[in-house]
């Protein structure tokens, strides 16, 4: 019996353990056969001795890879028994292997018991919840793709509908934008382009919860150019503000953050929109604005300000403007995670969106306040949205197995990967690793996880992608859920991430390698 129809519950141990056994043994015998027909084509060009047992593991691997081991992988996980999803530089000696355990499994008795269906179910569970939160992929990939609707789109639903069409099963709107009459429009929107694409599309509002900014700023004219000086005089004349300014700062600048402007100082000013933290910082804290783009060391704290020494950024200088986000790593932030105005948008989105995106989360108390504001809010009868734990800073990171059973004990709940402010939190270095840790802890609570910021940036902002990009989108596959930004050519992003999805979903099942056949060196002309 084939190995795929023996791979369901109920299904003996011994029976499967049987069948395994003899498919790997024919398997052994077929490479050989297959890996000495690609031997005899390149012995001729092998001079060096010591290549020849690289070649032959190679013509081995190549052989190997020529089959669909999906079945046989999943076989051996049921089992407990070691994977061939390692075997590349010594592949008959982990066909071995593999086989001897079966061998002296089966000699052993092994005990008839029937498999266990935790090993399917763990995994339904996993994409059940994918499918009820984002929605279901027109191509049938098992990664979902969201993508953040812009403003254009509550006046285009043509944009809307194009987004759809090219492969987004999940939208988001950003409540930092925009307003409650231009949402309504998004929401209708997309409902609209959902039944024409025949498929349910779900809608997410993001909560812009207490993020720290600048809130204004005041440039000492010494740092102005003469036409910045002229561009400033106009924009006083028309009754603008003078604290909306910019300041180009380079390395060695010095700022100083403040609770109110001083328009005689010879530094840049800067106020924040939660002043209160200028009581948290200390001598020698690093300082990052706009998302990490300029880094600024504590130099020194006096009553109510302290001055800053730009220390990280670009060569030719980098513009602080109003409006930006400040990261403080290690400095512990004491604000609610709910401001009022998350809480105005919430009047909104209950009973309208299907996910509430929230931000700046950190503490269990943070995830039972917002689930009580839902509460209140929900109508007779109503279903509580589901809750994506959008994990943002150090202190998240800490309590984020806490979290996911405060929020997951009532409603349905995913986590976003918000890699931008996360990797400013925790610093870049630790960002690759800590990403890894977040997928397994997941897929170990068994609740959908989204790959998010600055995936596909380049392409859908200025049209064209980076290697890196293309890399980190192929890496997202993994979560169950990729989020694209918005951007004039988000419709190609949205269409290009499907495909990439597509391909790298042949290969990998989260951290586990399928073995599908490979495609790249088949050579029909021998060439």
């Amino acid at each position: 019996m084939q190995i795929q129809q023996l791979l369901k519950e109920g299904t003996p141990k011994r029976e499967l353990a049987t069948a395994l056994h003899q498919r790997l043994i024919e398997l052994h015998k077929a490479l050989q056969v297959d890996a000495e027909r690609t031997l005899d084509s390149w012995r001729e060009g092998i001079y060096r001795q010591e290549f020849r047992s690289s070649a032959e593991n190679l013509a081995l691997y190549l052989a190997l890879r020529n089959i669909d081991l999906t079945a046989e992988q999943q076989a051996l996980s049921v089992l407990g028994l070691s994977s061939l999803g390692r075997s590349e530089s010594h592949v008959l000696a982990t066909l071995s292997a593999v086989t001897s355990l079966l061998e002296a499994a089966l000699d052993g008795g092994l005990a008839n018991t029937a498999i266990d269906d935790c090993f399917s179910i763990s995994r339904q569970r996993i994409e059940q919840r994918r499918d009820e939160i984002f929605g279901l992929d027109p191509r049938g990939n098992s990664t979902r793709i969201q993508v953040t609707l812009p403003s254009e789109a509550a006046e285009n639903h043509r944009l809307v509908e194009d987004l759809i069409r090219a492969g987004a099963a999940s939208v988001r709107i950003n409540c930092a934008h925009d307003g409650p009459d231009a949402w309504s429009l998004m929401i209708d929107h997309t409902k609209a382009a959902a039944k024409l694409a025949g498929r349910r599309v779900s809608i997410m509002m993001d909560l812009a919860g207490p993020k720290v900014r600048t809130l204004s700023l005041h440039v000492p004219p010494n740092m102005l150019t003469r036409e910045k000086k002229k561009k400033l005089k106009k924009r006083r004349k028309a009754g603008a503000d003078p604290s909306s300014a910019s300041a180009l700062l380079k390395l060695g600048d010095h700022i100083v953050l403040c609770e109110s402007l001083d328009p005689t100082s010879e530094f840049v000013n800067v106020t924040l929109s939660h002043p209160q933290l200028l009581d948290q910082l200390q001598t020698g804290s690093m300082v990052w604005f706009d998302d990490g783009k300029i880094g600024a060391i504590v130099e020194s704290i006096t009553d109510r300000s302290a001055i800053l020494e730009i220390s990280k950024v670009p060569l030719k200088g980098a513009r602080l403007k109003p409006e930006k986000g400040i990261n403080l790593p290690g400095v512990p932030l004491s604000i609610p995670a709910l401001c009022q105005k998350d809480l105005a948008d919430l009047d909104f989105a209950i009973g309208r969106v299907d996910i509430i995106g929230f931000s700046f989360v950190q503490t269990t108390q943070d995830v039972r306040d917002l689930q009580s504001a839902i509460s209140e809010r929900l109508p007779q009868g109503g279903q509580m949205p589901a809750l994506v734990l959008k994990i943002e800073t150090d202190l998240a990171l800490h309590n984020l197995p806490r979290l996911i059973v405060q929020a997951g004990g009532s409603m349905p709940v995913a986590v976003m990967i918000a890699r931008g402010d996360l990797a400013v939190e925790i610093g870049l270095e630790r960002l690759s690793e800590i990403q890894e840790e977040i997928l397994w802890l997941c897929e170990a609570a068994e609740i959908p996880v989204i790959w998010a910021t600055q995936v596909l940036e380049g392409l859908a902002k200025h049209g064209f992608a980076s290697r890196a990009e293309m890399t980190d989108a192929a890496m997202g596959q993994r979560a169950e859920c990729v989020m694209l930004n918005k951007g004039p050519h988000a419709v190609e992003a949205v269409s290009f991430l499907a495909h990439i999805l597509l391909r790298m979903d042949r290969h990998q099942l989260k951290k586990t390698p399928r073995l599908a056949p490979l495609r790249a060196w088949r050579d029909p002309f021998g060439l």
